[in-house]
């Protein structure tokens, strides 16, 4: 692919943006020559040279440079760190747009640099659905200040004040005189004046931001289409070799002994070297084993399978997760752990009318990315240097100095492209592996996983059982609601109780508003047999999917429209305060609740807009089977409806799907629509297809074959996303479509079928 044509032009993209040549070029893509610099990774053999994207490097450069993320040099080219990893989201081409049309940059001028792992960026991880609503001030002010600067270094010479000037189109101009002067004629003189203090850095109005919110280009596309861009199994070193490892098939198991003759005999084998093997609590740990390094991946593999390695027990060997279902469901026969109260749950019950009760179970699910982790390293002259597709650059620093007994300060760790991450790649085990192994080799190494180790060896979302009760008056009113939940926590990855955290069940349980009199949460104490991590949307696809799932149960049990019993239960529009929740406080993904308030309004707002879009009142009359779901996660609120059809073969499928979004102000629409649109194909495979179970410890599951995603025969035919619109703060994208999913097809096909599902996946209860 590396020679294929330039296929895609500056005249192209301004087209397609509808801009006039004068305006502001937005959609600059890197020549041939610079794509290298904007990806910062080396291509073909050679050897990568250090980056110039840390801190110490940048301020070397003559220039303005008053912080870490905007450096303006004399030429005038501004470039602008991306200190988050760029794994598909477009996060490359969301905030440095943002800074961009805060400095009043013009993109054509603009070089986009990808940040190394360094603490002097802040926060990096890419996770958490954070990496615009966590930072979108901070952001803001760090191009802010470079215009202030300039501005004043503009106002200086031309003895004006500064408020008569203005930074716009990569200039300075001055408002009375119609004079300007260009970025890189005042950054030397703006260097030397003393940097603002971010209190007396004045933002622009939101309206001068004038390429936010609009559908902004995938800048990295042409990367991406010529196969120029660099992911982490791209990066090849002189001297390298490949890594492949046989790791232990039940946590907490270790290597008695293999035959490393078998292996070294594999043409192409050199090297065969035993791993550590972890201790609890395991972390971000290698994961012990046997790796087999070779000049080729097929080599380590056919030398890693003649290995016959041979384990020692472990206490985890009894897990069977069916059995462990049966263990969660066991759980909540009996009170847990109070988390939310609001009046008498138990009396309300007794006396209700009716009593509506269901539970419902989530399984181990696989992240599954499309690039399996891969990292490679270099370990010399006492220092270390990484390559990798990882979410969090400085864990996998600070992880990769743990494992070879070095500081921070002697280990670099460059970001590659991502393919895919959704949570697995900022989990740093495959980063310390390949760091340890290149140590104990002598040798540059790169670690490959496969599918099946990626597979078999995952930190897997959490299993969990929930049961949600509902007391009904004698008109059908809910007058008591109960939810008890039981899963392990991730926490137990750290060392942590089993028992769910604020932390956790902030994630649908915390923060579900109900228009109920008397509502109670429960946490049931739940071990872990296994690593357990995040995946994308965490514990609010298992609380989405009960809590919908249970709303449309209840509507059913009153023979009533599922859309307006959730808006009765969600009641009117207001801001839920904590006394309404039954809460002393709310996590609420580590934003302040008083700027990021549990919104009824904006939740209504959502399920009254995709209903209406879906034609929910008309759906009878139009012959459709339709399903709705709801939920806020990440600050951002999503309503789904999925519509439903039965094949000539007797399958069912989803042909259909609508989804709003209230995500607070957008940066890139484009990336909006298409992480929504993700969103529906990933929480489709999560719902026909997922899940992983495990026999005496064993992941029973391998590779697609067993655990299969939604292929092109399963999408639907068309997915609508209307996002509206909205100039409060941000809030999660890559996340919050996820949840909705699941829940909205499983109440669309009780309406097609009247089978109603209460577990995934779909696919061992009926035909998808």
């Amino acid at each position: 692919m590396s020679h294929l044509p330039k296929l895609i032009t500056r005249r192209s993209v301004l087209a397609g943006l509808n801009l006039a040549a004068g305006g502001l070029a937005l959609g600059f893509f890197p020549s041939d020559s610079d794509a290298q610099k904007a990806t910062n990774e080396p291509s073909g053999s050679a050897s990568p040279k250090p980056k110039t994207s840390s801190p110490a490097a940048e301020k070397a450069v003559p220039g303005l440079n008053p912080n870490v993320f905007v450096h303006v040099a004399p030429d005038g080219v501004v470039t602008i760190v991306c200190h988050r990893s760029e794994m598909g989201q477009g996060i490359r081409s969301s905030l440095p747009v943002l800074i961009a049309d805060e400095l009043g940059a013009d993109m054509a001028r603009v070089k986009i640099v990808q940040a190394d792992g360094d603490k002097a960026y802040g926060d990096q991880n890419t996770d958490g659905s954070n990496s615009v609503r966590g930072i979108y001030e901070d952001m803001r002010r760090a191009g802010a200040t470079v215009r202030v600067m300039l501005v004043a270094a503009a106002a200086k010479r031309w003895k004006v004040s500064p408020d008569t000037c203005e930074a716009r189109d990569h200039v300075v101009a001055h408002k009375g005189s119609q004079r300007t002067l260009g970025f890189g004629e005042l950054a030397l003189e703006a260097s030397k004046l003393a940097v603002p203090k971010p209190a007396d850095v004045k933002l622009r109005p939101r309206a001068e931001l004038r390429h936010v919110g609009q559908a902004l280009p995938l800048l990295d596309g042409p990367a991406y289409v010529t196969g120029k861009a660099i992911f982490g199994a791209d990066v090849r070193l002189p001297g390298m070799l490949t890594a492949v490892i046989a790791r232990p098939p039940v946590v907490g198991s270790a290597v008695t002994k293999y035959d490393a003759n078998r292996a070294l005999a594999i043409p192409g084998v050199k090297r065969v070297i035993e791993l550590p093997a972890p201790k609890p609590p395991y972390v971000f740990q290698p994961w012990g084993g046997v790796a087999v390094l070779a000049e080729n991946t097929w080599a380590a593999m056919k030398g890693r399978a003649a290995l016959e390695v041979s384990w020692s027990e472990s206490a985890n060997a009894s897990y069977d997760s069916e059995q462990y279902h049966q263990t969660l469901s066991a759980a909540l026969q009996t009170p847990g752990t109070p988390a939310r109260t609001v009046g008498d749950v138990d009396g309300a019950l007794a006396k209700a009318a009716r009593t509506v009760e269901a539970d419902y179970h989530i399984p181990h699910l696989a992240h599954a990315p499309m690039e399996p982790p891969v990292a490679v390293a270099r370990f010399e002259n006492g220092a270390c240097e990484v390559w990798a597709p990882t979410q969090n650059p400085q864990a996998a620093r600070t992880e990769a100095a743990r494992v070879l007994g070095l500081s921070e300060d002697k280990v670099a760790v460059h970001v590659t492209f991502l393919g895919g991450g959704f949570g697995r790649k900022s989990k740093a085990d495959f980063v310390s592996e390949a760091a340890w192994l290149s140590r104990e080799a002598g040798v540059p190494v790169r670690v490959q996983w496969t599918r099946e180790d990626d597979v078999q060896h995952d930190y897997y979302h959490s299993v969990s059982a929930q049961r949600l009760t509902a007391g009904l008056d004698a008109q059908g009113k809910v007058i008591a609601w109960r939810h008890r939940t039981a899963f392990p926590s991730i926490g137990t990855l750290f060392g942590a109780p089993g028992r769910p955290s604020a932390n956790d069940l902030q994630q649908g349980v915390l923060d579900l508003a109900l228009s109920v009199p008397n509502v109670r949460a429960e946490a049931c104490d739940a071990a872990a047999f296994t690593r357990i991590g995040w995946l994308r949307s965490v514990y609010n696809i298992f609380h989405a999917f009960s809590v919908n799932s249970f709303i449309d149960e209840i509507a059913h049990a009153r023979g009533e429209d599922p859309r307006d019993v959730r808006l009765e239960l969600l009641g009117p529009p207001r801001v839920a305060t904590l006394k309404e929740l039954g809460i002393e406080k709310l996590p609420n993904y580590g934003q302040p609740v008083e700027k990021h308030p549990v919104d009824v309004a904006r939740l209504r707002r959502v399920v009254e807009r995709v209903t209406e879009l879906s034609r929910w009142s008309d759906r009878k009359k139009d012959g459709r089977a339709l399903g709705l779901a709801a939920h806020r996660s990440f600050l951002t609120y999503v309503a789904v409806v999925a519509s439903v059809v039965r094949n000539p073969n007797g399958k069912i499928a989803v042909d259909e799907a609508w989804v709003v979004v209230d995500a607070g102000t957008v940066i890139n629409s484009d990336r909006v629509r298409s992480q929504m649109e993700g969103s529906i194909i990933f929480g489709m495979s999560l719902a026909f297809h997922g899940g992983i179970t495990m026999k005496g410890g064993v992941t029973q599951q391998t590779n697609f074959r067993d655990f299969k995603l939604v292929r092109i025969g399963q999408a639907p035919r068309k997915i609508h996303v209307d996002i509206i619109p909205n100039d409060g703060l941000p809030g999660g994208i890559g996340e919050p479509g996820v949840p909705p999913v699941a829940p909205a097809i499983a109440n669309a096909i009780f309406t097609l079928t009247g089978q109603r599902i209460r577990q995934l996946p779909f696919d061992k209860t009926i035909q998808v």
